[in-house]
């Protein structure tokens, strides 16, 4: 896993996900430097190939099956960015690679998500550059919730409680599923809740960026149910 360096969730609560699994399945992170999330030159800077292939290497002397980019920026920047970034990865070190919102993307498709409830920390011209993005593949996000932060470290102070709460509002217009966007937010625990409360499938980052490691190195993911219904059969 490809980390922000200013990320405190998804190392935990990936390896705490994949307590079901372990030892046959472990997870291994390196980060770079990603500290701002805004829609400036500098903020998107941070994501330049040099220093993300640099951490890739690192990973790939741990000999790696899969190398995944633990990160959503390309719902803003455009999905072609993770994958030329992918490809660049696996040309450098020759181990296949994904990403948070190619696994998403992937998982939308199989779900035919044609209405998507949004749920982010980000500023409201992020938001609204990844609303602009899914209508350009035939996604409709007919609600959103956001909360308006661009400290990458602070993302991780939204609760739970204030997590379900956006969950909750933009489910009351109907949407085939909700995405909550963003590897440093803590919604791994509670998406399996939520499906169960609101009817529909409550995709959070951390989980689906490891839904799509397991189906790239082909390890069954039912163990794993607890977290939602995207590790069971019905949700692939």
């Amino acid at each position: 896993m490809l980390t922000p360096s200013s990320n405190t969730v998804l190392e935990p609560y990936t390896t705490h996900m994949l307590e079901p699994l372990f030892p046959r399945v472990s997870a291994h992170f390196a980060r770079f430097r990603v500290t701002q999330i805004a829609l400036d030159e500098t903020a998107n800077g941070q994501f330049a190939l040099a220093p993300i292939l640099a951490a890739a290497e690192l990973l790939a002397d741990a000999k790696c099956d899969v190398i995944a980019w633990n990160g959503t920026s390309a719902s803003w920047l455009g999905f072609d960015t993770d994958a030329r970034l992918c490809a660049a990865i696996t040309e450098r070190t020759g181990i296949a690679a994904t990403s948070a919102i190619l696994s998403l993307n992937r998982l939308l498709a199989d779900l035919g998500v044609k209405r998507l409830g949004l749920v982010t920390p980000y500023t409201d011209d992020v938001q609204a550059r990844i609303v602009e993005n899914y209508a350009s593949i035939g996604i409709e996000v007919c609600a959103e919730a956001h909360c308006g932060l661009s400290d990458n470290f602070s993302f991780a102070n939204v609760g739970e409680d204030a997590i379900e709460a956006m969950c909750e509002d933009v489910a009351a217009a109907g949407p085939d599923a909700i995405a909550i966007v963003c590897t440093n937010m803590r919604g791994p625990l509670i998406a399996a809740t939520l499906e169960r409360r609101l009817g529909i499938p409550v995709l959070d980052s951390v989980a689906f960026t490891l839904w799509g490691c397991l189906a790239a190195v082909g390890v069954e993911p039912t163990p794993l149910g607890e977290f939602g219904s995207i590790f069971a059969p019905a949700g692939r």
